[in-house]
């Protein structure tokens, strides 16, 4: 074991890696051979570990399992044109895990363990990142509650983590979305805001009854009325309705604040569209559909990256798009990969160098 600028540091004997191919590898499936843990108790951080990825043993009464106090982020690392490793927007993810953490009543994480450790650990790692086009590193920090005791009540002791998966593309083909109008994801007051474990947990009956019936997603719609857009499963959404951009505010706080949705913004607008921020109702989707003027539909994430959007189905009315013949969202993503892998200036700064 070492120990580097107040982390300790054990590393493996022999990588893994020898036996991956880091080519069309699917989402989440193989990860590296380190992981960052750390663990919070009496009121303070301890001293970070960077150890061999391993399984974590739990006791049947730890509060997280019981009372739900989890919360994650998702990240990608890229390699710029002379294989140097790069994290996209890291601090934003920072900003808002931390935000999640203080709705859920969890304890801050500072930026010396999250952004420090997750750069140690990716330059231990740097090996790992695929140089493939729709390749990257995913990098996912999670922290959960770690008392062992039974009743509801903010947790005493937490664990926060960082591991790592080498990815491709998370959606490889244009995406079917139905509009859902049983369930609800979010309500105002509620958590829709926070990237909390809880909020993909209560998504997963609409997605399973979605897939069923051959969609690969539902499109949530506000928990009141159910006539105003909201976002995908695991996207913000964005609408080109007449040549302006329209995604779903973000003042009610039922949606995902997206760093990739930030990003899109700012590039739509150097691209010369205007973009509005604001209620969209599935009504006026549909009626610019009638009039020919719905020019395109698509996803923004993490890890959907830019997803378009085929086809979206609203009761018996469906809508169905020549994503082939679409020129706003690829470009979009031809200008987001081109600062991600480094074929262009990052004028944004959004790019953290490892």
């Amino acid at each position: 074991m070492e120990s580097a600028a107040g982390f300790n540091i054990t590393k493996v004997e022999k990588s893994k890696l020898a036996g991956i191919s880091l080519e069309n590898v699917p989402f989440g499936k193989y990860f590296t051979d380190h992981m960052l843990e750390v663990d919070y108790d009496n009121g303070q951080w301890q001293t970070p570990s960077i150890v061999p990825y391993h399984s974590l043993q739990l006791s049947p009464s730890l509060a997280a399992i019981h009372y739900g106090q989890s919360i994650f982020e998702g990240i990608k690392a890229y390699k710029d044109q002379e294989g140097n490793p790069q994290v996209f927007r890291p601090k934003d993810n920072f900003r808002r895990f931390n935000i999640s953490a203080e709705r859920m009543q969890m304890p801050a994480v500072p930026e010396s363990i999250f952004i420090e450790g997750m750069r140690k650990l990716i330059d231990i790692e740097r090996n790992w990142i695929p140089e493939a086009a729709d390749h990257a590193l995913y990098i996912r920090p999670f922290m959960f509650a770690t008392e062992e005791a039974i009743g509801v009540k903010p947790s005493d002791k937490y664990k926060f983590l960082i591991i790592l998966s080498p990815t491709g593309p998370y959606y490889a083909a244009p995406m079917r979305i139905m509009v859902e109008e049983k369930y609800v994801r979010a309500v105002e007051g509620g958590f829709g805001f926070a990237k909390a474990a809880g909020n993909y947990a209560g998504a997963l009956k609409a997605s399973t009854e979605a897939n069923d019936k051959g969609f690969d997603q539902v499109l949530w719609m506000d928990a009141l009325e159910h006539k105003y857009v909201q976002e995908c499963g695991t996207m913000n959404v964005f609408f080109i309705i007449n040549n302006i951009a329209i995604t779903p505010g973000l003042a009610s706080g039922t949606i995902l604040e997206g760093v990739t949705r930030d990003s899109t913004i700012v590039l739509l607008k150097e691209m010369g569209y205007k973009v509005e921020e604001r209620s969209l109702s599935i009504d006026e989707i549909m009626e610019a559909y009638k009039k020919g003027v719905l020019n395109e539909i698509f996803g923004t994430g993490t890890a959907a990256t830019i997803s378009l959007i085929k086809e979206l189905k609203y009761r018996d009315f469906d809508m169905t798009f020549e994503v082939d013949k679409w020129t706003i969202a690829p470009e979009v993503k031809r200008r987001m990969d081109a600062i991600k892998y480094g074929l262009e200036p990052d004028t944004h700064s959004w790019l953290f160098k490892i």
